[in-house]
């Protein structure tokens, strides 16, 4: 299974500014994700989680180590990993529709195999008749919404999300969670999900690898997929806030050691 996932081993990463001090920001982070894991990784702000995706996604070179995907390296983007932003990063001179088809007018399809394309996978996320709407007219739900369906539209093997949900409100955030489950359920993807929200990660994710304050290194990965997203109530049973306390136990002091940094 390891050839066909994806394997982080032995990354490291300094950012050097131009000006002030150089920042270690990921430590010798080695990490196996299996093919068809919803894989989050959990820690304080500032702990390389980001970093970390973006080597993933080949946005940020690696200093040291090496990440590789199905058994080849990463050494850049390509069409198998697709992101998602938490601030959405959408076009905003464009419609839903014109966002949702910049993915696939780059890979060059036909205009008609294109546009039902994009229809599909607007109708998935639930944005049937916003088509012609723009960013602005949308509420922040909304603008998830689209940047999942144009990020889905390309049919990636790999979804990266940076905290997508961590700008939304409450209920907002909630109704996303249980879709996000559902499009996963009915097209199986291999998910990164980078968050700061334990109870997040117990919800979503099938193993957790919680991270420590600068310099980001893996403390534990704790497995969570025997808690069932699909089960009613299940944030309110004994199980499902063992694991949240569990997991918060692992990142309270890292938290505090964030804020002082």
């Amino acid at each position: 299974m390891v050839g066909h996932g994806i394997v982080f081993h032995e990354v490291s990463h300094t950012y050097r500014p131009a000006k002030g001090r150089e920042v270690l920001a990921l430590d010798q982070i080695s990490l196996e994700i299996k093919r068809g894991e919803f894989f989050a990784l959990l820690g304080p702000s500032g702990c390389g989680k980001s970093t970390l995706l973006y080597a993933l996604g080949g946005f940020q070179p690696l200093e040291k180590g090496s990440i590789t995907v199905a058994g080849k390296s990463v050494t850049g983007p390509g069409p198998d990993r697709g992101i998602v932003f938490q601030n959405f990063a959408l076009f905003p001179w464009k419609t839903v529709l014109q966002n949702v088809l910049y993915g696939l007018e780059r890979q060059g399809r036909g205009k008609k195999e294109r546009l039902l394309q994009a229809q599909q996978y607007i109708d998935l996320v639930h944005l049937t008749g916003f088509e012609k709407s723009y960013p602005s007219q949308l509420s922040g739900g909304m603008k998830q919404r689209v940047a999942i369906a144009r990020m889905l539209a390309y049919e990636p093997e790999i979804l990266l999300m940076d905290e997508p949900f961590g700008a939304l409100d409450a209920q907002t955030k909630t109704i996303l969670h249980e879709e996000l489950i559902a499009i996963v359920e009915r097209k199986p993807k291999t998910v990164v999900f980078v968050t700061h929200d334990v109870r997040e990660a117990v919800l979503l994710s099938d193993r957790v690898a919680v991270m420590s304050a600068r310099p980001g290194r893996i403390k534990e990965i704790v497995d969570t997929s025997h808690l069932n997203s699909r089960q009613p109530g299940l944030t309110q049973t004994i199980e499902f806030n063992a694991a949240v306390d569990h997991l918060w136990g692992l990142i309270r002091d890292d938290a505090k050691t964030a804020r002082a940094q």
